[in-house]
């Protein structure tokens, strides 16, 4: 192959731009530059493309066009998810259900409303990261008003029980919101088959540009509108109906429209070649490299995520390594990789925090070929067989501490 190609292997933390999203783009900062509130014709121009790109983005989840607010990223539509609705519910409850492999996105608002005197339930997850539903219902109370459960992990690829958590939510009368980042556009989701009353997006997850994103918000059913059960964070003008006050980013969101209708278009194409292309990864390395591990479920996984375990090294040096192979791959979250503490994710589903260390996430995308692949499995035992060389990690070797994970849990 062209060994002067970087091969992409990091569409988790972020995906290049589909070039026809980048061409929907041009055309929008060139020609769309309108307020999309303005009364003149540049501005309702701007609403009319506001208006399309609504609608596009809502059929992915068949979602009402009504119930989608634009916002600058997922992790904002998580932070205006949990705080709007616990600020608008205080006085009916203070018990909030989350998990305890969630992004930090949603993670940190829960640790914040802690410390304003909210009882935040972790609840644990098995050792694929699944968490019980049986457990979940049973923890609900009379003061519970929030379950936010992410749709699929972001290091781990695992994907939750996510309808078996919206019928749960439905017969306690318990909002649910799911953090849907990188599941949108990837895999089939629908807010109303899976009673789902809050979901966020990111375009950037599925080809789609930066610095937009979105927020499923319920507007008609058992909530009977979604300010009944959900209020600002936010203050300004009357954009977004208040939920998000802000110019609208009208070509930004007009290329999130247009990655969405790509992704729609193509997605059950490409969950069939990305699920053979993970799956012939994970069987190779386990098969081919020797105390080798794959986290997460074996199947109910993102077509897109392989988190693989090496025991003996850690995986930022696999990244580095890779990376002067002219691969780019992660340890598990780009929001949290200048951390040095290992994943809370890895920790939560039992993995020994020296094992939790040498894990490596390969996520996929659209433009990731066989050719990439082979490449990618051409060069990894190389680095593993050399940096385990040089570990002060060795095989057999007994150590006189053994951290525990319970140490860097909730």
């Amino acid at each position: 192959m062209n060994t002067s190609k970087y091969i992409y292997l990091d569409n988790a933390a972020t995906t290049p731009m589909d070039p026809r999203v980048i061409e929907e783009l041009n055309k929008h900062f060139k020609d769309t530059y309108g307020n999309s509130s303005s009364l003149h014709s540049l501005g309702q121009k701007a609403g009319q493309i506001l208006l399309k790109s609504r609608e596009i983005v809502a059929s992915l989840i068949n979602a009402n066009r009504d119930d989608v607010f634009f916002t600058s990223s997922g992790t904002e539509a998580d932070n205006i998810a949990i705080f709007g609705v616990t600020s608008k519910n205080k006085e009916r409850g203070n018990h909030l259900i989350t998990s305890s492999i969630e992004h930090h996105a949603v993670e940190n608002p829960f640790k914040q409303l802690e410390k304003k005197g909210f009882d935040v339930t972790f609840l644990p997850v098995d050792k694929y990261g699944l968490i019980d539903v049986v457990e979940l219902e049973n923890v609900i109370t009379d003061k519970t008003i929030l379950i936010s459960i992410m749709f699929a992990n972001n290091e781990i690829g695992t994907i939750e029980p996510v309808k078996e958590i919206g019928v749960i939510a439905k017969k306690h009368d318990v909002i649910f919101h799911t953090d849907a980042v990188q599941a949108f556009g990837k895999v089939p989701i629908d807010v109303n088959d899976m009673n789902i009353d809050l979901l966020s997006a990111s375009a950037h997850k599925l080809h789609g540009p930066k610095g937009v994103g979105m927020l499923y918000i319920r507007n008609k059913g058992v909530r009977k509108g979604w300010g009944k059960f959900i209020e600002p964070i936010m203050f300004g003008g009357g954009h977004e109906k208040n939920i998000r006050p802000s110019t609208v980013n009208v070509p930004g969101i007009a290329g999130f429209a247009k990655a969405v209708e790509i992704a729609k278009e193509e997605m059950p194409k490409e969950i069939e070649r990305q699920t053979r292309l993970r799956d012939t990864i994970i069987k190779w390395v386990i098969e081919n490299i020797e105390d080798s591990f794959l986290n997460g479920h074996p199947t109910l996984r993102l077509p897109n995520n392989i988190n693989l375990g090496f025991k003996y090294i850690e995986g930022e040096s696999i990244v580095l390594d890779l990376d002067t192979e002219r691969i780019a791959t992660s340890t598990g979250s780009a929001c949290s990789s200048e951390s040095l503490e290992p994943s809370h994710v890895l920790l939560a589903i039992g993995l020994r925090p020296k094992d939790a260390h040498g894990s490596l996430r390969i996520s996929l995308g659209r433009f990731t070929t066989e050719e990439d692949i082979d490449y990618f499995l051409e060069k990894l035992p190389h680095v593993i067989e050399r940096l385990r060389k040089i570990s002060p990690l060795k095989k057999g070797v007994k150590y006189m501490f053994e951290e525990n994970p319970k140490n860097y849990q909730h």
